[in-house]
C-alpha cells in the first residue's frame, strides 16, 4: 500500500486516533520535551506507533517544511470512497457538498477541508486541472480533516455539476456581483456550494452551470474574503438553516 507523510501535532494525532494501524512510524524532535510533546509521545505509544528520535534537519527533509512542530509520521494512505457516486449513494440525509473551482494554494485547500469537516459537509469536489491535490502541507493545515472529508478531483467540473443536478442537488455559486445575498436564499435540501479562487472567482462555464448565484455582504473596505473564510461563512449558514430548531 502506498504511503504518505503527515506532520504537525493535529494531523498526526487525528490519524493515531482514527486509524492507528495505518501509522508506520512517528519521528519526533529529540530535543523537545515540553508537556505537549510528552503528551503526544504517550498517546503515540498507547496507539502502538513506532517512535523514532530525529533532529530538526531530518524532520525537515522528511516533510519538506519547517512547520513540522517536531512531529512527522509516515502513514499508509487510507482507502476513501472510490468515486463521488459511491459517496453520494451512501449518504442517508440531504447531501451538503463544497465545490472549489481553481484553488491552487495548499494552505487554502487545507483550511477548506477543515471547515468542511466542521460543518458536516459530505465531500469536497475540485477540477483536476488548475487545482491542488492533497499533500503534506494540505494535511497539516487541515488538522486531520484530510483523512475524514472525501476530496474528489474530477476531469470536467461543469459535467460533474450537471450530474449533481440530475440527482436533484441544487448548485449554488458565489459571486461578488450576484443580486441575491447568501442570507436571502433557502439553503436547505440537497446542496452543492461552489466557490472560486479569490480574485478571479469561478470560471465562466462553472458560473453558467449554477442554479443560483449569491454574494457575501461586504461592509468594510476589502472587496472579498479568502476562499477558506468564505467557505466557512457559506457552509455554516447552510448548517444553521438545516439544523432543526427546538420549538417550545
Amino acid at each position: 500500500m502506498s504511503s504518505q507523510v503527515l506532520f504537525g501535532f493535529h494531523a498526526v494525532t487525528v490519524r493515531l486516533k482514527a486509524a492507528p494501524k495505518s501509522v508506520r512510524e512517528v519521528h519526533v524532535d529529540a530535543t523537545r520535551r515540553d508537556q505537549r510533546m510528552r503528551q503526544f509521545v504517550e498517546r503515540a505509544r498507547e496507539a502502538g506507533a513506532r517512535l523514532i528520535d530525529s533532529d530538526d534537519d531530518r524532520l525537515h527533509k522528511l516533510c519538506g517544511s519547517t512547520r513540522h512542530q517536531g512531529v512527522v509520521a509516515r502513514v499508509e494512505k487510507l482507502a476513501m470512497s472510490h468515486s463521488l457516486d459511491d459517496t453520494l449513494d451512501a449518504i442517508d440525509s440531504d447531501p451538503l457538498l463544497l465545490v472549489l473551482d481553481g484553488i491552487t494554494d495548499p494552505h487554502n485547500l487545507g483550511a477548506c477541508l477543515r471547515v468542511a469537516d466542521g460543518a458536516g459537509a459530505h465531500a469536497v469536489i475540485a477540477p483536476k486541472d488548475h487545482a491542488v491535490g492533497v499533500n503534506a502541507t494540505v494535511a497539516k493545515v487541515a488538522s486531520g480533516a484530510a483523512d475524514t472529508v472525501p476530496y474528489f478531483m474530477v476531469t470536467n467540473l461543469a459535467r460533474t455539476l450537471n450530474e449533481l443536478k440530475e440527482r436533484n442537488i441544487r448548485v449554488v455559486g458565489t459571486s461578488d456581483d450576484a443580486p441575491q445575498s447568501l442570507y436571502e436564499l433557502d439553503l436547505r435540501g440537497p446542496l452543492a456550494l461552489v466557490l472560486g479562487a479569490e480574485g478571479s472567482g469561478m470560471r465562466q462555464l462553472t458560473r453558467k452551470t449554477c442554479d443560483a448565484l449569491v454574494r457575501l455582504p461586504m461592509h468594510g473596505a476589502v472587496e472579498s474574503l479568502n476562499v477558506s473564510v468564505a467557505s466557512g461563512v457559506c457552509l455554516y449558514e447552510a448548517m444553521r438553516q438545516r439544523t432543526p430548531r427546538n420549538i417550545p
